[in-house]
């Protein structure tokens, strides 16, 4: 399995970052992505790649919460790293309306930005979207082209958004363990779009599925997310793993 999303490097792991991993890999991951927020975790996210050398793999980008007042420094920041070092991807970037919508205007620029230099450098991107399904469609749709590839992270949301989003090509949904509340109806919504466009994630430390939900999330609760969409499509386990494996290492150019 390919944690797909998870911010191992934030410190409610700095007392046992180690034993996260191992128990990460006995429970069958592979691969930890990591996606950046803002300029103040750079550090500690680089530290843990480092850390990891093929397990753990950064990504570069500005969290749409840490878009404040200094958002243009921020961008800068980003830029700077981008330019420094070859990440997987450019994220995590996108549009949050859930917390504050004071500042819309600059989540927008910030996330149209990202996603133009993502087109330039041909790296996928991973996208948040809370409360904003509306906005983050609008700015894909006026940039969108055919470099464009990508991940609605932790989604949640209904049917409609979900053809929505799979309408852009190259672009697959992120499964957390949010499919496994029991009033989420992400389930049956999953059930009707089908399983050839789906990722896994833990989005640790947040969003521990059943049985663990309330907890600090891990990648090795992983497995919790990977049964449960297979129970929802009736596919071995085994399969769901296969099929959920291979598209993010196709969607990250990952070797299997």
């Amino acid at each position: 399995m390919i944690d797909s999303h998870s911010h191992i490097y934030l410190p409610e792991f700095d007392e046992d970052r180690d034993e996260v991993v191992v128990r990460a890999k006995e429970a069958g991951i592979t691969k930890i992505l990591m996606p950046n927020v803002d300029g103040q975790s750079i550090r500690a996210m680089m530290d843990t790649e480092a850390a990891y050398p093929g397990f753990c793999y950064a990504m570069m980008g500005l969290h749409p919460t840490s878009v404040k007042g200094d958002y243009r420094e921020q961008l800068a920041t980003v830029e700077y790293w981008l330019g420094q070092n070859d990440f997987l991807a450019i994220g995590e970037i996108g549009i949050d309306l859930y917390w504050d919508k004071t500042w819309e205007r600059e989540q927008r620029e910030v996330f149209r930005t990202q996603l133009n230099w993502a087109k330039k450098s041909g790296k996928p991107v991973v996208i948040h979207v809370r409360d904003a399904f509306e906005a983050v469609f609008q700015e894909l749709d006026k940039v969108h082209d055919s470099r464009l590839k990508g991940v609605f992270h932790s989604f949640s949301g209904n049917k409609t958004q979900a053809r929505k989003a799979l309408e852009y090509r190259g672009f697959m949904l992120g499964i957390n363990g949010i499919v496994t509340f029991k009033n989420s109806g992400l389930d049956k919504v999953l059930a009707e779009i089908g399983p050839e466009r789906l990722i896994i994630e833990t989005d640790a430390p947040y969003l521990a599925p059943v049985p663990y939900r309330g907890k600090r999330n891990q990648p090795a609760f992983l497995k919790f997310t990977l049964e449960k969409l297979a129970a929802v499509f009736d596919m071995p386990v085994e399969e769901m793993e296969q099929l959920t494996t291979r598209n993010a290492a196709q969607l990250f150019g990952l070797d299997l």
